[in-house]
């Protein structure tokens, strides 16, 4: 068999196992969501489809399947059906240069656990389809000629534009001390010291300024203005309805799994462990290192995004002139100064 042939079986392979595990997290956080929720506020939560309502999920997405699709008369039809193409397309894209675990080797071979883990722009190009994204909102609340679509476009693209510029300068305080944009050197550099190396405690205002960057770049609350209820009926997706609107939702669900991945990869050591594993016996490049590097780094994800529903359900949200002036008067400088003081540690003291 050709190398071609196995780089696109292997690809192939990837891409389905990456599309399937997406939309599992997106039933997952669901579930989720309605759980932790109802334990905040004392209630029981979806508890009738399934054992202790874990079908729920599955059950909405049917709905949703059956429910008509309703375009409004007045609407730009084309751009109002691409809008919710483009946010999923942009959502499923930025998992090519996700990894998932340590490599497996076979026959002298390495599999990477991920589609172009090792890819030297990783982090550019995270960066670069966030700022995409942000089209499948804006237009979506433009084609819809609703006014209240339109506002919460506006203040989508307002916020996120505001947000990636605080994001985007905490990860070059990251990448000067690694020394490279890919996610597995990054992983790479935090495995040593027992688990203290990990950025978290190398770079802690990175990650506070990443952490709530990563609010508002997923639109969750406090920093759900795009979508908020009590001013703008439903935000950007007042206006739709069945699967598109379904599109919208997984496309959000999607956008917080991948937040809590890059936290965990960037911040929390990815699938590092404080001790060495190899000391139990498990060689390196094994099929069972892989599987519990995979666990660590599946357990990593899913509190991160716990933490972001217990936030949504205890932090009330903001006025938009104090979500502008934390991006633009704190996080902004904030970040500048901690990327300075980096710079000088790695000229002059490293």
């Amino acid at each position: 068999m050709s190398e071609i042939v196995i780089i696109l079986i292997e690809a192939s392979i990837k891409a389905l196992v990456i599309v399937l595990i997406m939309q599992l997290m997106a039933a997952v956080n669901v579930y989720m969501e309605r759980k932790v929720s109802a334990f905040i506020q004392g209630r029981i939560g979806p508890n009738r489809v399934g054992p202790w309502g874990t079908f729920q999920p599955f059950a909405d997405v049917f709905k949703l399947f059956m429910k008509e699709d309703v375009v409004p008369k007045s609407a730009d039809k084309f751009f109002h059906s691409l809008a919710p193409i483009i946010s999923m397309g942009i959502a499923f894209s930025i998992w090519a240069v996700i990894p998932f675990s340590s490599y497996i080797e076979i026959d002298g071979r390495k599999f990477y656990m991920g589609m172009a883990p090792n890819l030297n722009i990783g982090v550019l190009y995270i960066l670069a389809m966030t700022s995409v994204g942000v089209y499948g909102i804006t237009l979506a609340g433009w084609s819809s000629n609703s006014k209240y679509s339109l506002l919460g476009g506006l203040r989508s693209s307002a916020q996120m534009i505001s947000y990636e510029l605080a994001m985007g300068l905490s990860l070059i305080a990251i990448i000067m001390m690694t020394g490279s944009f890919t996610l597995n050197d990054i992983v790479s550099h935090q495995q040593a010291w027992g688990g203290w190396r990990w950025n978290i405690f190398v770079q802690p205002i990175a990650f506070l300024i990443f952490l709530t960057a990563s609010f508002a770049e997923t639109n969750r609350a406090p920093f759900d203005l795009p979508e908020a209820e009590p001013e703008l009926v439903g935000g950007f997706n007042t206006e739709y309805s069945g699967m598109k609107f379904g599109m919208f939702f997984l496309a959000e669900y999607a956008n917080l799994t991948t937040a809590a991945v890059l936290i965990s990869l960037i911040f929390l050591g990815g699938w590092s462990i404080p001790f060495d594993a190899t000391n139990l016996g498990i060689m390196e490049g094994s099929i069972w290192l892989a599987l519990i590097h995979f666990a660590v780094f599946a357990i990593k994800v899913l509190f991160i995004i716990f933490f972001f529903i217990w936030i949504r359900w205890s932090i009330p949200r903001f006025r938009y002139d104090q979500l502008m002036n934390l991006g633009w008067k704190f996080l902004l400088p904030l970040s500048l100064l901690n990327a300075v003081i980096t710079a000088f540690y790695v000229m002059f003291l490293q």
